[in-house]
This record gives C-alpha cells, structure tokens and sequence, in this order.
C-alpha cells in the first residue's frame, strides 16, 4: 500500500517557480492580513455588531481557512525537487478543503438570504435575522460542510492505493486522488462530480437567480439604495467562489494546467480578493477598518516605549 504521494508541481521552469513563490506569498499573507483585520474590525466595533457583518467574519475565517489548507505547503514545494505528502497529510487536506468549501457555500446563501430580507422586507430585517437565526445559519453551514466532505471521503478512504503514487498537481483532492486507485472508479468520480460539482452548479445558479429576483423587485426603490449597493459585492464573489470549483468538478474534458491555474485562483487569489471586494464599496467598514488599524499602531507604540520608561 502507497504511504506517500509525489506532487508533480506547478512547472519546473526556475523563473517561473521565482515568480510564481513572490506572487503566492505575496497574495497569502495580504489575504491573511486582509481576512484578520475583517475579523478584528467587526469583533471591536459595536457599530458592526449586525448580521450582516457577522456573516462576512465568518466568510473571513473560512478564507483564512482555505489559504491556510493549501498555500503553506505549495509555497513550501515550490523549490523543492521532490513534492512529497503523506498519505494521513493527504487525506487530511482533502477532508479540510471540503469542510471548508462547504460552509463557505452555505454562508454565501445565508448572507443572500440576508440581502433578500435587507431589501425586500427592510421593516422585518431584525425579527428576521435575529441573532439565533445568525447562530442557527452558522451551525447548519458546519454542519452541512462536515456532512458533505465525510459522506465522499468515507468512500475514498479505503480505497485500494497499490500501483501509482504520482499526483499530477501540488495539492490533494478527490479526482487527483481516485485515479490512483486500483480498482475501477467510475462510480465514484460519478459520486464526486455529483457531490461537488452538480452542488456547486446549482447553488451558484440559484443564487444568481435569487439576486436577479432581489434586483427586478427594488431596482426602483430609493430606500433600499444602500442594501442595493452591496449587491455587486456579493455577485463577484459568488463568481469567484464557484467559477474554479464548476469547472473542477464538473468540465467534461478536463485539462491538469487549466484545473492547475483554477486552483491557484481558488486558493491564493479568492482570499484575498473577498475582503477587497466587500470593503471597496463599503464607507462603514473601510472606516471601521481604517480605524482599528490607528489603534493597533498606537498599541504597538505604546508597547515599544514602555520598556524604555
């Protein structure tokens, strides 16, 4: 039985590898910055204590979550002339990218949802989203996430690894994975692209439709002009989010250098993307944020003299 599998890696070009470590480090640690300070910002100001905002903190930790899965070690193999992972690291990333990615999906409906009441129903908004429903949105994305990835895992796990231990990428996932089985596997791929793909689909499509629906019935509506705003916000990164993983998990001829490219777009650049696109054309979280920064500063100030007085 196989006890560790060998990345091929992204390219074996010296002055691609170069480029390709500053662009992944550069974008890892702006999207952890980035998702950290979100964090920080709605936790300390009050003002930011409504459900919308606790929906995009919890968005930030799963994209603290996906960059922390898959980035670490791709940025760790890049130079590396043998991409090695054991078969326990392996499964073990498999299992966190899809717990991830599942709450990441129910979380981007939940704050659809949260748009839908914004706008629709603006007198109900907080006897709608309370914060048990807030909380009981949040259990059921984790829960949701968990049940999604066991249910695929616990049929890859025992599959028979005897034969080939060379995995075409710098990452573990299920279709990598499967096709190193000895054993016939179209079944499971069939499961696979069922779970991911057809889920990713059709959650992608309904959730463009619901912000179709949301634009047609108050696209005349002055008042509801600042829920309005936010919209495109939530699009790009409803597009972001399932574009790679559609394509993954569901494009019927499938290319490794394409699926390569999408994952680092999943994994690097999303991440970091999604604090930008939901603080560039909102005032109170910019400031907010601007805010918490100065303070942060002025502690670190604080800290570096004490020592000297």
């Amino acid at each position: 039985m196989v006890s560790e599998f060998v990345f091929l890696g992204l390219t074996n070009s010296w002055e691609i590898q170069l480029l390709l470590f500053l662009f992944s480090s550069i974008f890892y640690m702006a999207s952890m910055l980035g998702n950290s300070l979100i964090v920080l910002t709605v936790m300390m100001n009050p003002h930011l204590h409504s459900p919308m905002y606790f929906l995009l903190a919890n968005l930030s930790i799963t994209d603290l979550g996906v960059s922390s899965v898959i980035s670490p070690k791709m940025i760790y193999d890049i130079f590396r002339k043998r991409k090695v992972i054991s078969f326990g690291g392996c499964i073990a990333q498999i299992f966190f990218i899809h717990i991830i990615g599942g709450v990441e999906m129910v979380l981007l409906i939940a704050m659809a949802f949260d748009r839908y009441v914004a706008i629709c129903k603006p007198l109900h908004y907080f006897t709608i989203m309370s914060r048990k429903m807030c909380l009981q949105l949040l259990v059921a994305a984790w829960i949701i996430g968990f049940i999604h990835s066991v249910v695929q895992l616990g049929f890859v796990v025992k599959l028979p690894i005897c034969g080939p231990n060379v995995i075409d990428s710098f990452y573990c996932d299920f279709p990598r994975f499967i096709k190193l089985a000895c054993t016939d596997t179209f079944r499971l791929e069939s499961m696979v692209t069922a779970n991911s793909g057809f889920i990713s689909l059709g959650s992608f499509f309904t959730l463009i439709i619901s912000y179709i629906f949301i634009l047609i019935t108050k696209h005349s509506s002055g008042s509801s002009s600042k829920a309005l705003s936010t919209l495109s916000a939530h699009i790009t990164a409803v597009a972001l989010f399932f574009g790679p993983l559609i394509f993954i998990y569901t494009w019927p001829f499938p290319s490794t250098h394409l699926d390569k490219f999408l994952a680092i777009f999943y994994a690097v650049l999303t991440p970091f993307l999604n604090p930008v696109i939901y603080t560039f054309r909102n005032q109170e979280m910019k400031v907010a944020m601007m805010r918490v920064c100065r303070q942060l500063v002025s502690h670190r100030k604080i800290s570096l003299l004490m020592p000297v007085l």
